[in-house]
């Protein structure tokens, strides 16, 4: 069984690792504040850790922390993603107040927030996925079709795993290619 490393303890990193845990994996769910979710145990499969010991622990990563605080979360970490599919549900999201009720980004059109993190942790393999997917729709939603969702990276066997676990979440992914099309992805979180 393959071990899934939750980083992000936020409604979405816990909604992928219930999800992940409801599917048969064995998921550790890390955090900067392990102490604070000494209860959660969403299964017998659940563990709580720090960043570090969930990014040591999956063999196949969730990165799912808040967007202003990716990058130093990666370079934390990076030397445990070596080499590991990394799947980047971030936005980057700034931490102002929305104008005019919309929020921004930090990031301007000529780069994106997954690009930054690959260049963080150049050995990882990087995908964008969940990241414009609501965080209670993201495990088998109950819809008429099976939604369509856009995954991006540079490695192409990092992104048929990704492939294959959105279509176990019930969705259909569309590989939009390489770490550069997150910055057409990542906008889209804005819809929601």
């Amino acid at each position: 069984m393959k071990k899934i490393g939750v980083l992000g303890s936020g409604a979405m990193g816990r909604a992928l690792a219930e999800g992940f845990e409801k599917h048969g994996y064995s998921v550790m769910l890390g955090t900067d504040h392990p102490n604070k979710l000494s209860n959660w145990q969403s299964g017998v499969n659940g563990k709580v850790g720090s960043f570090q010991r969930a990014a040591d622990f999956g063999d196949l990563i969730v990165f799912a922390v808040k967007g202003t605080a990716a990058i130093s979360i990666a370079e934390q970490v990076k030397g445990s993603i070596s080499g590991k599919t990394v799947l980047d549900t971030t936005n980057p999201i700034s931490d102002t107040q929305p104008k005019n009720g919309t929020l921004e980004f930090f990031t301007g059109p000529e780069e994106s927030l997954m690009e930054k993190l690959q260049e963080v942790a150049p050995e990882a393999h990087f995908v964008k996925a969940f990241s414009c997917i609501k965080s209670t729709s993201m495990v088998n939603p109950k819809m008429k079709s099976r939604p369509v969702t856009y995954i991006c990276g540079n490695e192409e066997s990092a992104k048929a795993e990704a492939a294959e676990i959105l279509a176990l979440f019930g969705f259909s992914a569309k590989d939009s290619g390489n770490a550069a099309k997150a910055r057409v992805i990542e906008p889209m979180s804005l819809q929601f």
